[in-house]
């Protein structure tokens, strides 16, 4: 378990790094051509989350915490898949600034479990 935890926690990291420089460079009309690769970090990111969330239930992390993550997953991979087709038009601004917002929450939530997993029940490293 502490390599699954440890390789989901740098797999969030470092696609998290990944979707806000790609995001930003989308957001202004620059690489256009990554949207597919921003998509698909994007779920490796709520990928890694919700092996956080999994570990944390098993590392005695409170359920709501868990159940937060898993849910927080959904709607960011929800939002990320559909963003193009609401608020279409003038407004929709407001669905970008939602997504970055929701990825950013999904990014904090992997590192508010990450520290309570590794208190919990991670078997401690031999001597």
């Amino acid at each position: 378990m502490n390599t699954a935890f440890k390789a989901a926690r740098m797999i969030v990291r470092i696609t998290g790094s990944l979707q806000i420089v790609l995001g930003v460079l989308l957001w202004f009309g620059l690489l256009e051509g990554l949207v597919l690769v921003h998509i698909l970090s994007g779920a490796i990111l709520v990928l890694g989350l919700w092996v956080l969330a999994v570990l944390g239930a098993r590392s005695g992390v409170k359920p709501g915490q868990v159940g937060l993550a898993l849910v927080w997953g959904l709607v960011a991979l929800l939002l990320g898949l559909t963003q193009k087709m609401l608020l279409i038009g003038p407004a929709h601004w407001v669905i970008r600034v939602l997504h970055l917002l929701i990825g950013l929450g999904a990014i904090g939530l992997a590192e508010m479990l990450a520290p309570k997993i590794g208190r919990g029940a991670l078997p401690a490293r031999p001597a």
